[in-house]
């Protein structure tokens, strides 16, 4: 996968920042740059389609930017926050709070191209095998996107973190809190019902018949094992 393919989603409150830099990377050949401007609506395109870095401005109208990412960490790509604070303080708040970068407004175009780029490489160096077979679909790790019978579609953010889990643990069984530490590294409160609708919806994209699974089975009193078929 080439870096250029990679969707990035910008959050921020000036419509004429989101301007520049969807241009900015449209014209360095990112292809799928999406723009919102609240977390709200952030939030929403994150649980329709996957995408591979946040770039996250912190002082927003309503929620901000470190709150936003506190609350939903384990549910973000890559994020880099921006912040027109420039204070020791908040850059140490950024980035103990788990985040990628931040850089302090104004910065110059190329600079912020660059350290995108950075974390992106950092952040998808250990996946060297982009393209799996997965009994009758092919899934692109590269894209966050299963292909079955002619049809392509998008997994979730927490649909993707599953299932490469399960990739990288193929073959082996795994227990429901060890899926849960992966998925929600913060803490995973009563979160296994959450857990058992994200299998049945990754099962519904990837199984011939998801009520008769062959591939991502379950193990009874024991946990889950993906079958590489």
């Amino acid at each position: 996968m080439k870096l250029e393919d990679c969707k990035l989603l910008l959050v921020d409150d000036s419509a004429e920042i989101l301007q520049l830099n969807q241009e900015m990377f449209m014209h360095a050949g990112f292809t799928t740059v999406v723009t919102c401007t609240s977390t709200f609506e952030a939030m929403q395109r994150l649980k329709q389609e996957t995408f591979h870095l946040l770039l996250l401005d912190v002082m927003l109208a309503g929620e901000n930017g470190f709150d936003f990412f506190e609350r939903y960490r384990s549910q973000l790509p890559p994020t880099i926050f921006l912040s027109a604070r420039d204070e020791d303080l908040d850059r140490l708040r950024g980035l103990r709070l788990g985040a990628d970068d931040y850089i302090t407004k104004p910065y110059l175009p190329q600079e912020l191209l660059l350290r995108v780029k950075a974390v992106l490489r950092r952040s998808y160096a250990l996946l060297t095998q982009t393209d799996v077979q997965l009994g009758s679909c092919l899934v692109h790790f590269g894209q966050g996107t299963i292909e079955k019978d002619g049809q392509v579609t998008t997994l979730t953010a927490t649909e993707y973190k599953l299932l490469k889990f399960l990739f990288e643990q193929e073959g082996r069984i795994v227990s429901m809190q060890q899926i849960l530490d992966a998925l929600y590294p913060d803490g995973n409160f009563n979160l296994e019902n959450s857990l058992m609708v994200h299998i049945r919806r990754l099962r519904e994209k990837i199984e011939e018949d998801p009520s008769n699974p062959k591939l991502l089975l379950t193990i009874r009193k024991l946990g889950y094992r993906l079958v590489i078929i």
